[in-house]
């Protein structure tokens, strides 16, 4: 088979994966692939890394499968040229058919030894306490974690690049974010790694500016080798920081320089921002850290209680992870609060201590989950339609209304993710549930009698009492 032909298939199969699977998905994990030769049955393709081979097997290869059967014909075999790059060793490509996970070296590629040359000292700023090792993996932040070690093993040699990390205050951003840069310090002590927060960097640019020294400032973020900016959604409306960014960041990703960015929320609602930032914030991998789920919150309670040394009976650990679910921050200040209160009063930690401090807290009673039905039926009762309606493609104004808004309000009262509200919601994907939040979000910024409404609707949800 010519090369024409064989590259011409695999085109027809990302068309069948495109109708198969979302479009960032798509554009992460299908687009890099390289088709490169199709003989014997047999179809070898060019992946960028091993995660990114381990993410297919895991996740994608029954579509796999199933596409190259339809387009190739039954039988196909698939086998992976993954390009490995470790530092300073030589590059080498390991040979890996899916049916099984046998490694065939190639012969390695010999490459001339580049003398090292000095750097600089730099202050990472970084803190040390936020590593791999105290990062505790759930369900609810496992591919940003793996996304994360991939980097950290091969900094800006990976497709995550940029890699864009969002979620609501509290679930790990600036760990994770913390993490990858110490990791990369730690395998590569020459890199000049930045961890810096979006509000740092502004005032940085605002006093150059002052000071005439803005040159300076913009050609000391351009030789950063791994540039970390959390809270990248302070930006907002700040047109000259965005204009300086916007070059720092080209040229850092030009030169092959990692950048690793953190918001509260996707790109796609990043109001305030130039369209050509956002543009490139999703050049990379977008990362969603999700609310901790349960299993996660009792084991991040564990593995704290483990490091300190501490003694707290396993019923106030499950009482805590119950009703203490929007911040992991929160789950760690529950337990310094429980013991300094235990340490004051003389007495042991038990379950009416903590029902005593997670009241100065949180609301617990206040704050238990409200499931999605009971979301879509209240909304469906308040706008006066059916859920039959909700769940349809109808375009009809009212109902597309309490659509977004029960997505929205399922986003913030539950710790589902966007993808399964979608399917709980009419079996919508994920973006469109992303689409509902940013339009709500913006009509409640500027409409006080739709802010009125919203407050009524939560209400509905407040137990009685």
């Amino acid at each position: 088979m010519s090369e024409l032909q064989h590259v011409a298939l695999w085109n027809r199969c990302l068309d069948f994966i495109k109708d198969n699977v979302s479009e960032q998905a798509y554009k992460t994990w299908f687009l890099p692939i390289k088709p490169l030769e199709f003989k014997e049955k047999t179809l070898l393709v060019q992946v960028p890394s091993h995660f990114f081979y381990e993410f297919l097997e895991d996740h994608y290869i029954d579509l796999l499968r199933k596409t190259l059967s339809k387009v190739f014909g039954e039988g196909t075999l698939l086998e992976y040229d993954v390009v490995v790059n470790k530092s300073s060793r030589p590059q080498q490509t390991v040979q890996i058919e899916s049916t099984k996970r046998s490694n065939v070296e190639r012969k390695p590629v010999e490459t001339a030894k580049i003398p090292t040359i000095p750097v600089p000292e730099l202050d990472s700023r970084l803190n040390p306490n936020y590593n791999f090792a105290t990062f505790i993996e759930g369900v609810s932040n496992k591919l940003s974690r793996s996304v994360g070690e991939a980097i950290a093993e091969n900094p800006a040699k990976t497709i995550f690049n940029p890699l864009f990390l969002y979620g609501a205050s509290g679930v790990g951003k600036t760990h994770l974010a913390n993490a990858i840069g110490t990791r990369i310090k730690e395998l590569y002590p020459t890199k000049r790694v930045l961890y810096v927060s979006a509000h740092l960097f502004q005032v940085q640019y605002t006093d150059s500016v002052r000071n005439n020294t803005t040159n300076d400032f913009i050609n000391f973020y351009q030789h950063i080798d791994v540039l970390i900016i959390d809270d990248i959604q302070e930006f907002a409306g700040l047109t000259k920081t965005q204009n300086t960014f916007f070059h720092i960041f080209n040229q850092l990703h030009q030169n092959g320089k990692q950048l690793i960015l953190t918001s509260d929320r996707p790109p796609i609602m990043l109001q305030g921002m130039e369209e050509r930032l956002i543009t490139r914030f999703k050049w990379g991998m977008v990362a969603e850290l999700e609310k901790p789920t349960l299993e996660l919150r009792r084991n991040i309670l564990l593995s704290k209680i483990h490091r300190d040394g501490l003694k707290i009976p396993m019923e106030v650990v499950d009482f805590i992870a119950e009703n203490v679910h929007e911040s992991v921050r929160d789950l760690e200040g529950i337990v310094v609060s429980l013991l300094a209160h235990a340490n004051v009063f003389n007495r042991e930690v038990d379950l009416s201590l903590a029902q005593r401090v997670i009241k100065n807290v949180v609301n617990y009673e206040a704050t238990k989950q409200v499931s999605v039905d009971t979301i879509v039926n209240t909304v469906c009762s308040h706008y006066g339609v059916t859920q039959q309606d909700l769940f349809s493609r109808t375009r009809k104004s009212n109902v597309v209304r309490a659509r977004q808004v029960a997505m929205y309000l399922s986003k913030q009262m539950t710790e589902l993710s966007t993808a399964k509200i979608g399917t709980l919601v009419g079996n919508k994907d994920h973006a469109t549930v992303i689409h509902a939040c940013k339009t709500v979000s913006g009509q409640l910024e500027i409409d006080k009698a739709f802010q009125k409404e919203m407050a009524e609707l939560k209400n509905a949800f407040k137990p009685k009492v």
